[in-house]
């Protein structure tokens, strides 16, 4: 039975006009009404044992969703964005480095975790993006355990190494975590929810029962402010606090220049700490033209909170990716106090902006998937800082142009961490562009390389179309390489391409 408001009721068959606020809130009642009963209909096709923990975990999705209903465009009053305040960014250069017989306590207080939802199908790999190899046959999941064994060596410490998984790289990151098990390293790990797309037009499940793995596209893990609630029903939140833990420090398991930094430690936990506690700490840093989409610090109702692009009013997005206006960027490396956490789930104040994203799939069918982004939670805790810290934390490899980065020269590997030549004259990566057609998928890429070019003096590489690199190449300055439709550039071995522009068609051929 449709719930209709009595004032409505009284006006007998006469129809609300469909643009009233009356109408629409009639239609989100019952929007929502059609959904949890969908949802109750899905739960009644799952055994009984299963069923209390998905009914909790659906619970939230109703919750969700019932709050994107209440949405009105972007959730954001351009206009109540207040200037950040002079002590809302600390400068990462301005932190102490702790003592060396204080290092094995502070990391005793320490949980790393690393977002690992996600999976390699963007760059044409099968399983979880966390398997890909990125250096010496490494992956993100074997750089990562190495950095913290390392540390678990160097100081005698107990760090343990958390993953949140999603239905999509959970079974096969639980066969290639036992590879560690003689490795110096505990490895806890956890799934984040498994929420039901929904149709765009009629705004209901597009599953037709509860069984995932029939029909993955039904289903979608709901973003990484997730992370928080799944974190708790785990258990481990519980755990860690138990054990005296403080802190966790949480980023994307594909960002290799997110690790655990001593001296943000030894601010949080260490000599330095403040007398009241920082419950969330943001590392920022300074916002070149290639980061206009990214996040970064507003200061509103007097608290300091994350500004999405998504959030931002159709007007005002210039001023959003201004670099002058907003200096920063968020780089989704996040501490933050365990105890505080427990505390904005308990006391219910956890309260993240939705980010409604809209799919077609393979079918045809258009969906949305409600999402929430971790570092929006920023708003709801004490003490919330950001540091910006330098470039070189946040190394994402999001496409095959990131691959060729960090494959490269202009790295060392170091105990799993990716250190910058001393040979490169300035600290910023270069600019590199390869087209989407011939290099996007990384078989394809390798493939085009002989082995990966000596880049130490590079600014900017643009690469377009059918393009081979042989041996021994080096690139200086700005290199741009484009081979038209039917054409193919063979770039020769143990070629120096400094500063030049190089198109048309060049075979080599072997004789």
């Amino acid at each position: 039975m449709l719930d209709v408001p009595q004032e409505a009721k009284m006006r007998g068959h006469q129809r609300a006009p469909s643009d009233s606020k009356e109408f629409h809130e009639v239609t989100k009642r019952d929007a929502l009404r059609l959904l949890e009963n969908d949802v109750d209909r899905l739960l009644q096709t799952t055994e009984p044992a299963r069923r209390p923990a998905l009914q909790a975990e659906m619970g939230r999705f109703a919750d969700l969703f019932g709050r994107f209903l209440q949405e009105e465009g972007p959730a954001l009053d351009w206009n109540k964005i207040q200037k950040l305040p002079e002590n809302a960014v600390m400068n990462y250069s301005n932190l102490k480095s702790p003592k060396n017989e204080q290092i094995r306590n502070m990391l005793d207080k320490l949980v790393v975790i690393k977002l690992n939802g996600g999976l390699g199908t963007s760059m044409g790999c099968h399983g979880p993006k966390s398997v890909i190899p990125v250096r010496s046959d490494l992956t993100f999941l074997d750089l990562t355990v190495q950095q913290i064994e390392h540390l678990n060596k160097t100081y005698d410490a107990n760090v343990p190494l958390v993953l949140m998984n999603s239905f999509n790289t959970d079974e096969d990151t639980e066969k290639i975590v036992r590879k560690y098990k003689g490795f110096r390293v505990q490895i806890h790990t956890f799934n984040q929810s498994c929420f039901p797309r929904i149709s765009r037009e009629h705004f209901l499940p597009v599953a037709k029962d509860f069984d995932v793995e029939k029909d993955m596209e039904a289903w979608y893990p709901p973003g990484h402010g997730d992370f928080y609630d799944t974190f708790r029903n785990s258990g481990l939140l519980k755990k860690f606090i138990g054990e005296g833990r403080e802190y966790c420090f949480l980023s994307n398991i594909d960002n290799l220049g997110a690790t655990v930094d001593l001296n943000i430690l030894n601010k949080l936990v260490g000599e330095e700490r403040a007398s009241t506690p920082f419950e969330f700490v943001m590392e920022v840093t300074d916002k070149t033209r290639a980061d206009v989409k990214g996040g970064t610090l507003i200061q509103m109702e007097n608290k300091l909170r994350l500004l999405e692009i998504a959030q931002v009013p159709p007007e005002h997005v210039d001023d959003f990716k201004s670099v002058k206006t907003f200096k920063f960027f968020n780089t989704n490396n996040i501490w933050a106090n365990l105890s505080a956490i427990d505390r904005v789930l308990r006391e219910r104040t956890l309260n993240m902006e939705i980010i409604v994203n809209n799919k077609t799939l393979e079918n045809g069918l258009r969906v949305i998937q409600l999402e929430t982004a971790v570092g929006a939670a920023m708003k709801c805790f004490d003490g919330a800082i950001g540091i910006n810290v330098p470039r070189s934390r946040f190394l994402p490899v999001k496409k095959s142009s990131d691959l060729l980065l960090v494959m490269s020269n202009l790295y060392t590997l170091k105990n799993g961490s990716l250190v910058m030549s001393p040979q490169r004259m300035f600290p910023t990566t270069p600019l590199v562009k390869l087209g989407e057609n011939h290099f996007s998928k990384v078989k394809e890429f390798l493939g085009r390389f002989a082995n990966i070019p000596d880049i130490i003096e590079l600014d900017h590489l643009t690469v377009s179309g059918d393009v081979t690199f042989g041996r021994g190449v080096s690139l200086r300055g700005t290199v741009i390489i484009i081979a038209n439709h039917g054409d193919r550039i063979d770039i020769p071995a143990g070629a120096i391409l400094e500063n030049k522009i190089v198109s048309g068609n060049m075979r080599i051929l072997d004789h």
